[in-house]
């Protein structure tokens, strides 16, 4: 085994979080590296959203000056429950605001405010705008020849590679096409651009949400000489005396060791893909039921695995281990399958959620996680834990329901793969989906009766702002609620899904690794979602994985460095001539 590398400062994955550190320690003056198991950079982050929920930063403040740090403790307190740490949250709250304007002032990073209101802006504590920010998008020219190596965005939440922002006008305009025409200019001028960058680099180069801050991230870490070594996989964390002092890890030269002086930094993704773990974790896995994750599938929980190698502990602790994600499974043909997850239709008017009874369960304009959760414990008794997403024709052609597009997107082709189930009249779309057809016609008569005065007697769907804020402004009097019409009728199967996950690595607030009784594991440290999230199984906000993620990264490798400081041995002062 070659012995070939040193530095200062080794770093497994390429994520937000993983870069975020990487950027900072090498400003602070460390000699850093950063591997990553997949030929591409980018990680779970490149198929994000890319919201970052930082309460106080400068965007935010000048949204909302009235939001105070004490009304966020307050919302943590009621969000997190038992597992709220008063250590762990004021670092961020100190933290949060500095990491920003570090790395605008610092790097290529650049970010927007956006309007999203906290998902549960009702409780104590919560805003209805001022907290989420944005990665500004980003021309992926700018990475040079490095542009090949950004992990692409999600296949399935594009329309033919083309990107967009999920608050973002773009959708409004591809909605309206058909109806207005500035929207249908819009939307002509943007296919252009976007076939011309097919033709000229065989991907869209303007790209948006996760995909920038990845590559915002990566330019940024590359302008530093930070090497990213890509299909780099670690395989172990070299220990001396208690202490990590590098890896060994797989490459195209082999197996080598990288020797670290000050520590490594795990940030492999978290245990999304890790089957065994997922058994324990989840609880629709552990009763037999099926999980999709349209997270990298090298996210096998190897920074877990590792940390635990090394005396680390990684314990279940949260009821709900991850940010759950209602998403369906949409055929490709030849086997191949691709996973969609439904961020958008659930909120627009005319779209219900049944369960095979039939009956809905939840409020489904309430964010993913919350209508996940609400999903796994409707289907306790249950081996499968699925809903079905119906709609009207005219719901459909307006909206689109999950990968199929709206009018005058054709719908043939979905009915075909059976990714969209079709009948005539609710009963019949029943049978086809294997729905109890009295349920169904049951629960849609129920509906209707309040929908048509824009209510939901049984939900309450548009009763908060984050409710009203994807759905639909343009339909009144309620914009998440309008009746389902007459037929034919569709429905979508939707199973659970995952956007990472919230169980991980137990640390100390600046991110060490921490054996069983509490005492670090010195120079092994864990960022990301490898790290347990501060929100113990909670989902307050748009970006609160991102946010505290590159909060803490920023903050584990301020730490370093200043423990790298505090050894450095001081120069010798000279003394002063003596003149005679």
């Amino acid at each position: 085994m070659k012995r070939d590398l040193e530095c200062d400062l080794v770093v497994v994955g390429s994520g937000a979080a993983g870069l975020a550190c990487a950027i900072t320690a090498k400003k602070r003056g460390l000699d850093v590296v950063v591997i990553e198991k997949e030929p591409v950079f980018g990680g779970t982050t490149a198929l994000s959203g890319g919201v970052l929920w930082i309460p106080m930063a400068p965007h935010g403040r000048a949204q909302n000056p009235a939001d105070t740090r004490e009304a966020v403790r307050r919302y943590l307190m009621q969000e997190t429950g038992a597992f709220y740490d008063t250590a762990t949250v004021e670092t961020f709250l100190d933290n949060g605001p500095k990491m920003v304007e570090f790395f605008e002032r610092e790097t290529a990073m650049r970010f927007v405010p956006t309007l999203y209101p906290d998902y549960h802006c009702d409780a104590p504590g919560g805003v209805e705008v001022g907290r989420s920010i944005l990665a500004a998008p980003y021309d992926i020219r700018g990475l040079g020849r490095d542009m090949q190596r950004l992990k692409p965005p999600l296949k399935t939440i594009t329309f033919i590679g083309m990107m967009f922002n999920s608050s973002n006008a773009d959708l409004k305009h591809f909605f309206q096409a058909t109806k207005s025409l500035t929207s249908f200019l819009y939307v002509t001028r943007r296919l252009a651009t976007h076939m011309k960058e097919l033709l000229l680099y065989r991907r869209g180069i303007n790209v948006t949400s996760g995909n920038a801050l990845a590559a915002r991230l990566a330019r940024s870490a590359l302008d530093l000489g930070i090497p990213i070594e890509t299909s780099t996989p670690a395989k172990k964390v070299l220990m001396e005396a208690g202490r990590a002092v590098g890896l060994q890890v797989e490459g195209p030269q082999g197996t080598r060791t990288i020797r670290a002086r000050r520590g490594v930094v795990l940030a492999c993704g978290g245990f999304p893909h890790d089957v065994q773990r997922i058994a324990k974790a989840y609880p629709h896995v552990a009763r037999g039921g099926e999980h999709l994750s349209p997270t990298p599938v090298g996210n096998t929980g190897d920074g877990v695995a590792m940390a635990e190698s090394a005396g680390g502990t990684a314990d279940i602790r949260f009821a709900d281990s991850a940010a759950w994600m209602p998403v369906s499974r949409v055929p490709y043909g030849n086997g191949e399958f691709g996973v969609f997850p439904h961020l958008l239709d659930r909120y627009k008017p005319g779209v219900i959620g049944v369960l095979r009874n039939g009956r809905r369960f939840t409020n489904e304009s309430d964010s993913y996680h919350d209508v996940g959760a609400a999903l796994i414990r409707a289907c306790a008794d249950e081996k499968e834990t699925a809903m079905w997403l119906v709609v009207d024709k005219t719901t459909l052609a307006k909206y689109g329901l999950g990968y199929v597009k709206p009018a005058p997107m054709p719908v043939g082709p979905h009915l075909r793969s059976g990714y969209l189930i079709r009948g005539r009249t609710l009963a019949e779309l029943a049978e086809r989906a294997g729905i109890d057809p009295a349920g169904l016609e049951a629960t849609v008569r129920d509906y209707n009766l309040g929908a048509v005065r824009g209510e939901d007697a049984a939900f309450h769907r548009g009763r908060s702002a984050f409710n009203r804020y994807l759905a639909d402004p343009a339909h009144g009097p309620n914009p998440c609620v309008a009746p389902i019409g007459a037929g034919p009728f569709y429905a979508v199967k939707v199973l659970m899904g995952d956007l990472g996950t919230f169980d991980g690595i137990r640390t100390s607030p600046v991110g060490e690794v921490l054996r069983r009784d509490g005492s670090p594991i010195a120079g092994l440290y864990a960022v990301g979602n490898d790290r347990a999230s501060m929100m113990g199984g909670n989902y307050p906000g748009a970006g609160i994985t991102h946010g505290p993620n590159m909060t803490f990264a920023f903050v584990t490798a301020n730490h370093i460095a200043d423990g790298a400081a505090a050894r450095r041995p001081a120069a010798p002062v000279r003394q002063p001539e003596t003149v005679e």
